[in-house]
């Protein structure tokens, strides 16, 4: 009874909220102080997104010459501030490092008209402000995407990639046809509705402006035993100590804030049910078309398993419709990292303080490692150590390594793309029932939906009246507090194994338990009948799906001939320049090498190796900004031609004093932990024998993996070429 009574109290106060936050203009939900910098409503295409600086907290410091982060939050039905709404968050690790930070937010109503197009010139106005605002800053700012906002900082990066240093997405769809037969039912629904016409109905219902509240309905609709029973009940059972976690959670979720028509329409349309971003059918408004492949800065993505709104090949598979294999991606010099958590579902991608205090601090402390990573594909693996302090003081720590990949890894997270065939007929239908809607029903719905119309059915919506109904002002509930309070004075827990307690949890698992049974079936249901409706012979027929050469006005999945060509036109030009270089960039060399051939390497290993050669002269007296390109065009060299990049090092370091000191610093390197791996050790044995160093250092040499003793290798002679004994190496692609 005492819970039942409090129970209520925390719903009142939710109601409460609820209506505070509604009058206070819907603010960001953020734990920080912040203040505005520039406000989207005074550009010359006005939006109502605004960009914040976060201020840190009072008696700590951002340092300014560090590299700026810039965190964008989601819009898709809810408010802004998820990202930042707890100390342990992604706003949190980046401004606990000491890194400036600022933060993309939005208002609850749009400026009428605004466009996506409208919001991404906005965005790249914000990153210009950033770096405006950081002259000296070590690098340019590095751009944190959840969900929505991730593909649309995938946009604004393909369109200026020289803006950002880093990017980093969580939970973001990128390929939105994608998922597992029997799981991911989200992406039926614009086909079980018959396409994107519903869109443009529901915008005209509202007066030309779409409810973000309905949104919010179709993520607690995949879920129901959550919404209905696991959720309350979590509450119910740990009333005494939940109420504030859940309160602080509930200001955000009950945000509901508003599009335009011409924005969910064109969100519909060209992404979720079209699926045009990743076969490059999408223009900005200059006509340029927006190609993920021009994106310069290297990519991190953090989806999970369990995340059934943005499943690992929703997140992921976007990399096998742009490459074909990862010697494209490293032909187009582009670096790909993911992490695929477990078990945290959508929102805990960017919400939950462990994902925080894990992933997003991994990525705040690896990003310089994370930014020097040769072209390629590689997964980041986190793994919990001793504790060494980090970011967020009394967390966890961890340490990332990153490990080499190939395109079927990404493929095991799918169980095959022939599922994504019915989608290309409910794309064409989509356009043919929308241009019938916009044709015979809206010109005649509209004049009928002004704005009080479509304000009082926005307060009438289900999503909202349930906080009303639990507030103050339903007069029903005005002795809820003073029970509350009364009972708070004499609270009498009844323990854990309380007889009642636990029949009580048996009972709500079971009805939870039975609830899910009954969503799956239903999932199944509607998969049957979406298969059902667009695997029709006619239906393709109609679509064009059917005809001989259909496939001709489709992207080809295969561009081997471009890719040849330009690897052909690389590796002349690495031809030339590969005897040509400085001490630093013959040490990257051996570093970018053994990379490659152990797959992996870890942020520790990083972080000490650049404790080491920063220490060294010869690295001290460039910048950084000068040490990057150094590390890029070596990492650039070994990838395409491994052999050529090492034998050449003789040319780099002609003299006998610069192969010693070369070499006593790579050991040094080599040597900061005591399990060297056995490709390591082969490699400095083949390095030592390039530039005849293995005599002189034989003594101090790391002992390869081989008994047999390799052969001593001539003296060079003056030209500086040398003759070696190639070993044969395996190739870690």
């Amino acid at each position: 009874m005492q819970r039942s009574v409090l129970f209520m109290d925390v719903l009142r106060r939710r109601g409460n909220q609820f209506i505070d936050h509604y009058r206070a203009g819907k603010p960001p939900v953020l734990v920080f102080e912040y203040e505005l910098v520039i406000d989207g409503a005074s550009l010359e295409r006005p939006c109502n997104y605004m960009l914040l600086r976060i201020k840190p907290e009072p008696g700590e410091k951002t340092d300014p010459t560090k590299r700026p982060y810039v965190v964008f939050d989601p819009r898709a039905g809810h408010g802004p501030g998820i990202g930042g709404s707890k100390e342990k968050s992604q706003v949190g690790v980046a401004l606990k490092a000491g890194h400036p930070v600022y933060f993309v937010a939005f208002r609850p109503k749009p400026v009428p008209g605004q466009t996506l197009r409208d919001i991404a010139l906005a965005e790249k106005i914000f990153l210009d402000k950033v770096i405006e605002l950081h002259p000296d800053a070590e690098a340019k700012p590095a751009i944190v995407g959840n969900c929505q906002a991730g593909w649309a900082i995938m946009i604004l990066s393909a369109l200026a990639p020289e803006q950002a240093s880093v990017i980093s997405i969580a939970g973001s769809p990128l390929s939105y046809w994608a998922g597992k037969e029997g799981k991911d039912p989200m992406r039926y629904f614009g086909g079980l509705m018959g396409g994107n016409w519903l869109a443009a109905f529901s915008s005209d219902l509202g007066g030309g402006i779409f409810d973000g509240a309905n949104l919010v309905s179709n993520f607690e609709f995949l879920n129901p035993a959550n919404a209905i029973i696991g959720k309350p009940y979590n509450l119910y059972s740990k009333v005494d100590t939940e109420a504030e976690r859940y309160l602080d959670f509930e200001r955000w979720w009950s945000g509901h804030f508003l599009l335009t028509r011409d924005e969910i329409v064109e969100l519909t349309s060209e992404l979720f049910i079209g699926n045009k971003l990743t076969r490059g059918h999408i223009v900005s408004r200059d006509g340029t078309p927006v190609d993920l492949r021009e994106i310069r800065a290297p990519i991190v993505v953090i989806a999970s398993e369990g995340d059934n709104i943005t499943p690992p090949p929703q997140a992921l598979n976007w990399i096998l419709d742009l490459y074909d294999d990862v010697d494209e991606i490293r032909a187009n010099e582009q670096t790909i990292i993911y992490t695929v958590n477990r078990s945290v579902g959508h929102l805990g991608i960017f919400v939950s303080g462990r994902v925080a205090v894990k992933e997003h601090a991994e990525f705040v402390s690896s990003i310089e490692l994370v930014e020097t990573l040769p072209a390629g594909l590689f997964e980041m693996i986190i793994e919990e150590v001793e504790p060494e302090g980090g970011v967020m003081p009394g967390a966890p720590s961890y340490v990332a390594r990153f490990e080499a990949r190939t395109l079927d890894d990404i493929r095991a997270y799918d169980d095959g793309r022939d599922d994504e065939k019915p989608f290309e007929v409910v794309a064409h239908m989509s356009e043919v029932n929308e241009g019938l809607y916009e044709t015979f029903v809206s010109p005649w719905l509209r004049p009928f939906f002004n704005e009080g119309l479509a304000e009082f059915q926005r307060f009438l919506h289900p999503q909202r009246q349930r906080y009303f109904w639990w507030s103050d002002i339903n007069p029903f509930m005005a002795g809820i507090e003073v029970a509350a309070t009364a009972i708070r004075e004499k609270r009498e827990e009844a323990g854990a194994e309380n007889i009642y307690r636990r029949t009580e949890n048996v009972m709500v698992r079971s009805a939870e338990t039975f609830l899910e049974r009954l969503t799956t079936q239903r999932d199944l249901m509607l998969e049957q009948f979406f298969k059902g409706v667009w695997t029709n012979p006619l239906l393709s027929a109609f679509a064009g799906e059917a005809a001989s050469f259909a496939d001709s006005r489709k992207p080809h999945a295969s561009r081997r001939k471009e890719i040849e060509e330009l690897r052909d036109l690389k590796l002349a030009a690495i031809a030339k320049r590969c005897e040509q270089g400085s001490f630093r960039q013959a040490i990257m060399r051996v570093i970018y090498a053994a990379i490659r051939e152990t797959g992996k390497v870890d942020a520790r290993g990083f972080a000490a190796a650049q404790e080491i050669w920063k220490s060294h002269p010869r690295f001290s007296e460039i910048s950084r900004a000068e040490l990057k390109a150094e590390a890029k065009e070596a990492a650039l060299m070994v990838s395409y031609d491994i052999d050529k990049a090492l034998d050449s090092l003789p040319m780099l370091l002609t003299s006998r004093q610069e192969r010693e000191e070369a070499v006593a610093l790579l050991r040094r390197i080599a040597e900061w932990r005591p399990d060297v791996a056995p490709e390591v050790k082969d490699l400095m044995v083949r390095v030592e024998n390039i530039l005849g160093t293995s005599e002189a250092n034989g003594h101090g040499r790391i002992v390869p993996r081989s008994a047999k003793p390799v052969a001593a290798v001539p003296r060079a002679p003056k030209s500086g070429s040398v003759a070696t004994r190639k070993p044969t190496l395996r190739s870690r692609h």
